[in-house]
């Protein structure tokens, strides 16, 4: 098939995808059938660590019942919560996720962050070491050992070649309407949408650990969690 060909194949499917959940949302029997008014959409807010990647991967999803409002903060751990909760008393939101990584940032740090967000009742999305771990999983059953974060940026780069795109890890770090689109078709191997792939492999390794020093658990990421409620409002 031509690269070309392959682009608009992979296009073609997300959009048959979405238009079933849109489907099947739709067809769900009404039990109740109360007097028509209008209600605004449920706010979710993301507050991410980096000021590229996360929030353009995250801005990508478009949610038919709910806002979404991620933006890139380029705190980190404890820092980024403790923004996280200035931010939300500032503004309510129906829900608050804290987005950042393992990195080379200290273990307690890391795992006070955690801590502190769940105290205040946001979710946690990390990624140990890092959020394009969270991209290998889409198309990679990679459950670490061996592998730094400095070079996910060549392996994701790797598992693109074949859509000819590539993902700048090292200036931009953005997921394009094109990488993005890749993320959410159709594996031609398990005709499995590759988020679901993403989200299947994500929990098993994420279920190996007892999480009680979550900086030590690596390969694994939370990202699983906030994906999964945000395609509830798709």
């Amino acid at each position: 098939m031509k690269m070309k060909d392959k682009k608009a194949d992979e296009i073609a499917k997300r959009k048959k995808h979405l238009e079933n959940l849109k489907s099947n949302r739709r067809n769900e029997p009404v039990l109740d059938r109360n007097e028509p008014s209008k209600v605004e959409k449920p706010t979710i807010l993301i507050v991410c660590e980096g000021k590229n990647t996360e929030p353009s991967y995250f801005r990508q999803f478009k949610l038919s019942t709910a806002t979404i409002k991620p933006i890139g903060e380029g705190y980190n751990t404890v820092s980024l919560v403790n923004r996280a909760i200035q931010l939300s008393e500032e503004k309510a939101y129906e829900q608050v996720w804290c987005v950042f990584d393992k990195d080379d940032f200290d273990n307690v740090d890391f795992n006070n962050a955690i801590q502190i967000a769940e105290a205040n009742n946001f979710g946690v999305a990390y990624s140990n070491q890092a959020f394009e771990y969270w991209v290998i999983l889409h198309f990679n059953d990679h459950q670490g050992g061996g592998m730094n974060r400095d070079d996910y940026k060549d392996k994701i780069n790797e598992l693109l070649k074949e859509f000819g795109t590539t993902y700048d890890g090292k200036s931009s770090k953005i997921i394009t309407d094109e990488i993005f689109d890749i993320l959410e078709g159709i594996d031609t191997k398990t005709n499995k949408v590759r988020r679901d792939l993403a989200i299947e492999r994500a929990k098993r390794n994420y279920a190996f650990f007892d999480h009680t020093n979550c900086a030590k658990e690596e390969s694994s990421t939370t990202v699983f969690k906030l994906v999964e409620e945000l395609i509830k409002y798709i």
